[in-house]
């Protein structure tokens, strides 16, 4: 076996843990209402925008999204959220890919995926699939990004510094 192949091997079998993970992570250790949730599924997505990319990390994001709707559906399907992940893992990928770790270089695609994405993007999807007004929905999700807003900033500098600095090269 080339060693392209093992290359290409190794990245698929790690693609595939970090999407299983990601799965895990954002349905079963969250915190999920109809508008809200509140949970770790970012941090697997952003170790794949470190490791692989931004279109690695985005197909993973989306390939998590459909799958864990598939074994774990909690509501109806909805593709603007698979749209979102696609945009968050690739947000992830190209501001962390091939770069070094320090918290200046992972505030800007964090603000970018709380305050861009999931706080006015994903506020729009659920304002299409439940009908309820844009604003009013707002607030809460506001309160969200500002509680996600430091978590993420820690454990993506916690992991990328412990663990993944032994695979980026």
């Amino acid at each position: 076996m080339s060693n392209v192949t093992m290359s290409n091997t190794r990245r698929l079998v790690t693609i595939a843990f970090f999407i299983a993970l990601e799965v895990v992570l954002t349905r079963f250790l969250s915190i999920n209402t109809d508008f809200l949730r509140i949970g770790f599924g970012f941090l697997p997505v952003a170790c794949v925008g470190i490791l692989f990319g931004p279109l690695w990390a985005g197909a993973a994001y989306a390939v998590g999204d459909v799958l864990g709707m598939l074994i774990f559906p909690s509501g109806a399907y909805f593709p603007g959220f698979t749209v979102s992940a696609f945009a968050i893992g690739c947000i992830y990928g190209i501001f962390l890919y091939k770069k070094e770790s320090s918290l200046r270089r992972i505030i800007i695609p964090v603000l970018l995926v709380c305050l861009g994405v999931n706080l006015f993007v994903d506020t729009l999807w659920l304002n299409i699939l439940y009908g309820q007004a844009y604003l009013a929905l707002l607030p809460m999700r506001l309160v969200k990004c500002a509680v996600m807003v430091p978590i993420q900033l820690v454990l993506i500098k916690l992991v990328w510094d412990k663990v993944l600095k032994r695979f980026v090269k």
